[in-house]
């Protein structure tokens, strides 16, 4: 009786999120399209004529689906809102180039997209002449940096922004939202608009819009740098800023699409327990691990693979630090599994069928939920075998993960312990080589949620196969695909 009430829970949770999610959509005209190689994608209402155009760029190891809520509000309001996918990430096929610590490498690329952008955006038959740019964190400093040398720009708004760039009177007409936890970047804020205005407080609007120089700095409260892009009051900031810049009124309510997500994700978890449920049952349990030989297999892997890897100049995958995270987990994983092997402890029957059905719920069930409403998920076809050399360290991890967390039976601080140790490798990792792997920094918050999402459903499967192969297949291959749609295409030339 529980198993189906929490089913119908689950369904009438994804059922609401999905309704509200689509809503949110209703009434504009989406359309996809490419600016060269670059994918975009078009909000607007279909009366929009003379519209002011804005483009919206993402941030590092995002995608145009990111920035949705600010594309949904703003086109609801008027504007012709125009998102799109950076060189190196979402499905644009183009990777990143250059050296990417200088302004004269990689960020010329990205500016030079932005302009590409702003080209298509300005021929629509939609749109004027004028123009603004939105960005976020990576993004706000390029969008300030292109406006400064792109007459059309009228204004820029950069979220979570960290920009060098910024005079007192370039770029034009610039606000500045951080989020409430974003601690450095909301004292950034406020130094950007204190130039040229010593006294000037969050909130407070400096300089003249009709000369371009006016500065204001918005804190919106309880978020930090990712929930931000959901923030009500950052999405009613940004679009007031630009009605005052184009002399525009907008009212109504913006795309608050943050807690309806998180509704259709939470119900998408909850289904897969009772769905667990119809998957073949357990067999005999493998053999218990005492608490030394436990020790050692979960804490010697995490000072020894660093140690040994991290100096290694590998490179073999074009995508940024995904090469050394492949070898990172292959290490991490088979070292584990030698040393439980070791101890005699076995690994138990293989339950392909489980494992598979895990990995495909959450690749094509939980991800297809990302792609439409959150971020990009399903990859080009460039991105196939990085995820494949992936998923083979991927899986020996997850697998050795999987047995020391006894199929999901262990105590809820063994299972902390292992993957805080493995987390505390990868910190390591970059401590030895930090101008090399800083990246790999990245991916924690990922492996993270990844952790306190999959790893529920991981044990679900485990605990009713009673097989450590099984939900590391599923989880294996997963966290392979989530790293290698994350990780941005890179190429040095």
């Amino acid at each position: 009786m529980v198993r189906w009430i929490a089913l119908g829970l689950a369904l009438m949770a994804i059922a609401v999120g999905i309704w509200q999610l689509e809503r949110a959509r209703s009434g504009l005209v989406i359309t996809h399209d490419t600016a060269g190689t670059i994918p975009l994608t078009v909000y607007r209402r279909p009366d929009a004529t003379d519209a002011p155009a804005v483009i919206i760029a993402h941030g590092f190891a995002g995608s145009r689906e990111l920035m949705e809520a600010y594309a949904l509000t703003l086109a609801r309001a008027g504007y012709v809102a125009v998102s799109f996918d950076f060189a190196g990430h979402g499905t644009n096929p183009r990777p990143m180039s250059g050296d990417i610590t200088r302004i004269e490498g990689t960020t010329r690329q990205l500016m030079a997209e932005i302009r590409r952008v702003t080209d298509y955006a300005l021929a629509l038959p939609q749109t004027g002449t004028r123009a603004a740019l939105l960005g976020h964190s990576m993004a706000a400093d390029i969008i300030v940096r292109q406006a400064i040398v792109d007459d059309r720009i009228r204004a820029v708004v950069a979220i979570s922004m960290f920009s060098e760039a910024v005079t007192a009177t370039e770029p034009e007409n610039l606000l500045v939202i951080t989020g409430e936890w974003e601690g450095f970047l909301r004292e950034q804020a406020l130094k950007t608009i204190r130039i040229g205005h010593p006294g000037a407080n969050a909130g407070d609007t400096v300089g003249e819009f009709a000369r371009g120089t006016a500065r204001r700095a918005i804190v919106a409260p309880a978020v930090e740098h990712v929930a931000v892009l959901y923030s009500s009051t950052a999405m009613r900031a940004a679009r007031r800023w630009l009605d005052e810049v184009f002399d525009r009124q907008s009212t109504g309510p913006v795309a608050a699409t943050g807690g309806w997500i998180v509704l259709l994700l939470a119900g998408i978890v909850l289904a897969a327990w009772p769905l667990s449920r119809a998957l073949p049952p357990a067999s005999p349990a493998p053999a218990h691990i005492p608490l030394r030989a436990y020790l050692i297999a979960a804490l010697a892997p995490a000072v020894l693979v660093p140690a040994l890897i991290a100096p290694l100049d590998v490179r073999f995958l074009p995508v940024l630090v995904a090469d050394y995270l492949a070898l990172h987990l292959l290490a991490y994983g088979v070292l584990t599994l030698a040393i439980l092997w070791r101890f005699g402890l076995r690994l138990g029957r293989l339950a392909w069928i489980s494992g598979l059905a895990l990995a495909a719920y959450g690749i094509f069930v939980f991800g297809g939920a990302l792609d439409r409403y959150v971020a990009n998920f399903m990859p080009n076809a460039g991105r196939l075998p990085i995820i494949a050399a992936i998923a083979i360290g991927a899986v020996a991890y997850m697998t050795a993960d999987s047995r020391l967390a006894a199929a999901g039976r262990a105590p809820f601080w063994r299972v902390l312990v292992q993957r805080t140790a493995f987390l505390a490798s990868l910190g390591l990792a970059v401590a030895i080589a930090p101008e090399r792997l800083f990246f790999l920094l990245i991916i924690l918050p990922v492996i993270i949620v990844f952790y306190a999402i999959f790893g529920v459903m991981g044990g679900w499967v485990g605990r009713r196969t009673a097989s450590p192969l099984a939900a590391g297949l599923g989880m294996g291959l997963t966290l392979a695909w989530a790293t290698g749609v994350t990780f941005p295409l890179f190429s040095p030339q």
